[in-house]
C-alpha cells in the first residue's frame, strides 16, 4: 500500500511501523500556546485599532467615517488597497492553482500592469474630480437614479457573494493546522473585524490593513525562503516544476473554452480586474480619500507594484508546494483535505518545530481576510446610505441617526456574510476560480455601464438600464450554469501529473475505488445527465469581457434607436480623452465650445466666476 520516498525529502522521526495519514495529520497539528497567542495577538491589535479610532480619536461625520476627510496619507493607502485587494482568496488560491495547473497564471499580472495604466487616465480623473463618496453617485450624474439603483445592487449582490468566500478561506487554513471546525472559527474572526470596521470607519480600516499588509508579507516570505532551504535549495525547485510540467509559459490557443491562454490571462485578466480596481466601491474608496489626483496616482502605482510582488511570491509558493509533495500528492492521500489546504499543510511541516510561527502564517492569512472584509463592510456602509437610503428620503438624516445607520448596516452585513459560508462549503471549485465565476455575475455588467458612461457619450440612460438588465442575466445563466456543472462534475479540467509512489505513510487508495463496476443504476443515471453547453465551457477569464461586451452592445444599440444630445452632457463625465475628442470635433459655435471649457474650469476650480476669464 506504501513505498518509501526519496531520502532528500524531509520527513518527521517515526518509529518502524508505518504511520497512517490520520496519524501524520494529527502529528502535524501541533498549534501550540505560542501560535494561538501570536494569533490572537493580531485579533487584539486590531481590536485596539478600532478602538483608537472610535472612542479617542473619534470620527466626525460621514465624510470621516466613509472618506477619511479626504485628506489621508498616500503610502498607509497604497497598503491599503494592497491588503483589500489580496484577500486569503489569493493567499491560498494562487499556490493552489500553479500546484494543481501550472505557472501560466501568472501570467495575468501583464493584465494587472495594462490596468494601471488605464485606470490612471480614464477613470480616476473623473471619479477624484467629481469628488464621490459612492461611485454610484457617477451614475445618477451620467445617466439618472435608476442606473444608480441598478449599479447599487450589482455591487451589493458581487460583495456578497465575495465575502462569505473570503471568510471561508482562511477558516480553512486554519482548519488545516489545528483541526478546529471552520464553523467554529469563523464567527469569532467575523465579531473583531465588524467590530473595529463598525467603530472606527475607513481610519480604522486603513490603518489595520497598514499592518496586516506587513504580517501578510512577512508569514509568504518567511515560507518561501525556509521552505526553499529544507527542500534543497532553488534549483532544486526550479528543476522539479520543470520535470513535471508545471514551469510553463501560457498556450497561444484560440479557443475561449480553453481555460488559461496567454490572450485569456492577458486580455480577460486585464477587463477582470480593470472592474475590480477601476469602478468597485472597495477599491476607489481609499482613492477618494486621498487629497489630490497626483497623490491617488501615486497611490495607484505602488498599488500595482505591491500586487505584482505578491502575485510572484504566491506562484513561487505552489512551485515549492510542489517540490515538497512531488513524490507523494497530499490530495490523492487526503494529507490536505480540500486544494486550499495545501500552502498550510507546507507551513506545518517546515515551521512545526518553531513555536509561534505557524500561528504567524495563520494569522497572515487571516489579515489579508480581514482587510477584505472589512473594506466590503465599509463600502457596502457607504453604498447602502448613500444609494439606498438618502436618494429617496426628502429631508436629512441628523448626524448621530447617520452614525447608527452606518454601524448598524456593518453588524447586519457582517452577520450574514459570515452565516453565508455554509453555502460556499458546498461548492465544488477551488477558491480562485469559484470567486472569479461569482463576481462575474455582476462585474461585467457594472464594467459595461461604467465604460458605456465614461467613453461613450450616446448612451443614454434607457441603453444603460436595458443593457445592464440584459449583462445580468446573461451572465447569470452562465456563470450559475457552469459553477453547477463543476459541482456536478460534468466539467472538469486538465491536471497536472501527481504520484503517490514515494508516500512514507498509508492512506486508503481511493484510485482503487473508482476502477470498481458502478451499479447499473448508477451507469443510467450518469447517462441520462446532459451533456453541458459549449457556452458552460468557456474560460472563466472571459465571464467579466463577455457580460461588459453584452452590457455595452444592447446599451448601444438601444441608445442609437433613442437619442441622447450629447451637448448637453457634462464634460466632466467623460474620460479626458473623450472631452479632447469632443472638442476637437465640436463644430458649433465659439460659444458652445466656450460652455465646453466654462463646464472643465468650473469643475476643476470649484470656481463660479469663470466665464469671462475663460472666453478671453
Amino acid at each position: 500500500m506504501t513505498a518509501e520516498a526519496s531520502m532528500e525529502d524531509p520527513r518527521p522521526n517515526w518509529s518502524q511501523d508505518t504511520p497512517t495519514v490520520q496519524e501524520v495529520g494529527e502529528m502535524m497539528r501541533s498549534f501550540g500556546v505560542w501560535d494561538y497567542s501570536v494569533f490572537v495577538f493580531m485579533l487584539v491589535t486590531c481590536g485596539f485599532v478600532g478602538i483608537y479610532f472610535g472612542f479617542i480619536k473619534k470620527s466626525s461625520g460621514v465624510d470621516e467615517y466613509l472618506v477619511g476627510g479626504r485628506n489621508m496619507k498616500t503610502f498607509p493607502v497604497s497598503l491599503s488597497l494592497i491588503a483589500s485587494f489580496i484577500s486569503g482568496i489569493s493567499l491560498l488560491g494562487m499556490p493552489t492553482e500553479v500546484y494543481v495547473h501550472g505557472t501560466s497564471y501568472l501570467f495575468i499580472g501583464v493584465g494587472v500592469v495594462i490596468v494601471a495604466f488605464v485606470m490612471s487616465e480614464v477613470y480616476l480623473p473623473i471619479f477624484h474630480e467629481l469628488r464621490l463618496t459612492s461611485t454610484y453617485e457617477y451614475l445618477e450624474r451620467r445617466f439618472d437614479k435608476k442606473i444608480r439603483t441598478l449599479g447599487s445592487v450589482l455591487f451589493a449582490i458581487g460583495i456578497m457573494t465575495w465575502l462569505p468566500i473570503v471568510i471561508y478561506v482562511p477558516a480553512l487554513a486554519f482548519n488545516q493546522v489545528t483541526g478546529v471546525n471552520v464553523h467554529i472559527v469563523t464567527p469569532f474572526v467575523c465579531i473583531v473585524c465588524i467590530f473595529y470596521t463598525c467603530v472606527g470607519g475607513l481610519r480604522a480600516v486603513v490603518w489595520t490593513d497598514f499592518i496586516q499588509t506587513f504580517i501578510m508579507f512577512g508569514s509568504m516570505l518567511l515560507i518561501i525562503v525556509k521552505g526553499t532551504s529544507d527542500v534543497g535549495g532553488l534549483p532544486l525547485v526550479i528543476s522539479r516544476n520543470l520535470e513535471s510540467g508545471r514551469l510553463e509559459l501560457p498556450s497561444t490557443d484560440w479557443s475561449p473554452l480553453t481555460r488559461h491562454t496567454l490572450w485569456s490571462l492577458v486580455v480577460g485578466g486585464f477587463f477582470h480586474w480593470l472592474q475590480i480596481s477601476a469602478i468597485n466601491q472597495n477599491m476607489i474608496q481609499r482613492y477618494l480619500a486621498l487629497p489630490t489626483l497626483k497623490s491617488a496616482r501615486r497611490a495607484l502605482w505602488f498599488f500595482t507594484i505591491g500586487v505584482l510582488i505578491l502575485i510572484g511570491i504566491c506562484g513561487y509558493a505552489g512551485m515549492l508546494i510542489y517540490a515538497w509533495y512531488h513524490v507523494c500528492d497530499p490530495l490523492t492521500t487526503k494529507l490536505a483535505g480540500a486544494k486550499d489546504q495545501l500552502l498550510p499543510l507546507l507551513v506545518m511541516n517546515i515551521l512545526n518545530e518553531f513555536p509561534g510561527l505557524p500561528g504567524l502564517f495563520v494569522a497572515g492569512v487571516f489579515s489579508a481576510a480581514l482587510s477584505s472584509l472589512s473594506t466590503g463592510l465599509n463600502s457596502m456602509a457607504a453604498v447602502v446610505l448613500e444609494d439606498f437610503i438618502k436618494p429617496f428620503r426628502k429631508t436629512p438624516f441628523s448626524p448621530k441617526v447617520v452614525d447608527i445607520l452606518l454601524k448598524f448596516t456593518v453588524v447586519v452585513l457582517g452577520i450574514i456574510c459570515a452565516a453565508l459560508v455554509f453555502v460556499v462549503e458546498k461548492t465544488g471549485s477551488h477558491v480562485l476560480q469559484l470567486s472569479t465565476n461569482l463576481a462575474s455575475i455582476t462585474s461585467g455588467p457594472s464594467l459595461g455601464i461604467f465604460s458605456m458612461g465614461v467613453l461613450l457619450p450616446w448612451v443614454n440612460a434607457k441603453g444603460a438600464l436595458i443593457g445592464g438588465l440584459a449583462g445580468l442575466g446573461f451572465m447569470g445563466w452562465i456563470s450559475l450554469s457552469a459553477e453547477a456543472a463543476i459541482a456536478s462534475g460534468r466539467i472538469k479540467f486538465d491536471e497536472k501529473p501527481v504520484t503517490t509512489e514515494g508516500c512514507y505513510y498509508s492512506f486508503p487508495k481511493v484510485e482503487n475505488l473508482m476502477l470498481l463496476e458502478p451499479p447499473d443504476a448508477i451507469l443510467d443515471s450518469d447517462d441520462l445527465l446532459p451533456e453541458p453547453l459549449a457556452l458552460y465551457r468557456l474560460s472563466y477569464l472571459w465571464y467579466t469581457v463577455t457580460g461588459a461586451l453584452v452590457t455595452m452592445t444592447i446599451g448601444l444599440a438601444i441608445s442609437l434607436v433613442s437619442s441622447q444630445n450629447v451637448k448637453k452632457l457634462d464634460p466632466m463625465l467623460l474620460a479626458p480623452f473623450v472631452r479632447k475628442i469632443l472638442k476637437r470635433f465640436n463644430k458649433g459655435s465659439r460659444h458652445e465650445v466656450g460652455n465646453l471649457e466654462i463646464g472643465l474650469e468650473v469643475h476643476r476650480t470649484g470656481e463660479e466666476n469663470v466665464a469671462e476669464r475663460v472666453l478671453h
